[in-house]
């Protein structure tokens, strides 16, 4: 009875350390065709985080195919894309507490939806393809106009800017760029409190 308890737990111990062993094969993979990024910003003790995967166009449609249209997306590839703030900020004039969210979006034609969710899930999507996200765990969902380019942006890419006293948070890929207005809620309660 021991000797099969024995060869039990060792084909247990064997078969744990062949799934792990093909998660990382299988993460190292995807990671060639969309690796992984992480893109800041600082200033005035605000500090900005997002981690996400840059997919890249390879002659496909994006907007309207690879990522159909009225459905949320990962925003990128592999892991649920991830944002960060270290301070209170007004996204769009509306309020995102410190702390960190998964992002998603749902890309349409003229507009896009921006959601920030407050749950960490293990992938993008499911094993049937379906976005992890849970929307009863969705923040704050704002919507902004799609800005076309006139080139194409050959590798999905999100950067933060300033303009106009906003930082801007930008997501471009292919001929599509959306733009997030985002503001230090300290600082725009003091300058309303004078």
């Amino acid at each position: 009875m021991r000797k099969i308890l024995e060869r039990s737990f060792i084909g247990v111990i064997v078969l744990i350390m062949a799934i792990m062993v093909s998660y990382f094969i299988f993460k190292i993979n995807t990671k060639s065709y969309s690796p992984e990024d992480t893109v800041t910003y600082q200033k005035d003790g605000l500090s900005l985080e997002v981690f996400y995967n840059r997919p890249y166009k390879k002659d496909r449609q994006i907007f309207g195919g690879l990522v159909p249209f009225d459905q949320v997306w990962r925003t990128g590839a592999n892991e649920a894309t991830t944002f960060t703030t270290t301070k209170d900020i007004l996204v769009d004039g509306s309020l995102l507490p410190e702390g960190k969210y998964t992002l998603w979006t749902i890309p349409m034609e003229d507009t896009w939806k921006v959601i920030f969710n407050s749950e960490m899930y293990p992938w993008g999507i499911t094993a049937n393809e379906v976005p992890f996200r849970v929307a009863d765990y969705d923040v704050l969902t704002i919507e902004v106009d799609v800005t076309p380019l006139d080139e194409v942006v050959e590798q999905f890419t999100i950067s933060f800017t300033e303009a106009y006293n906003f930082v801007m948070l930008n997501l471009a890929w292919d001929k599509t760029m959306i733009s997030i207005p985002i503001k230090d809620a300290e600082k725009v309660q003091r300058v309303r409190s004078r």
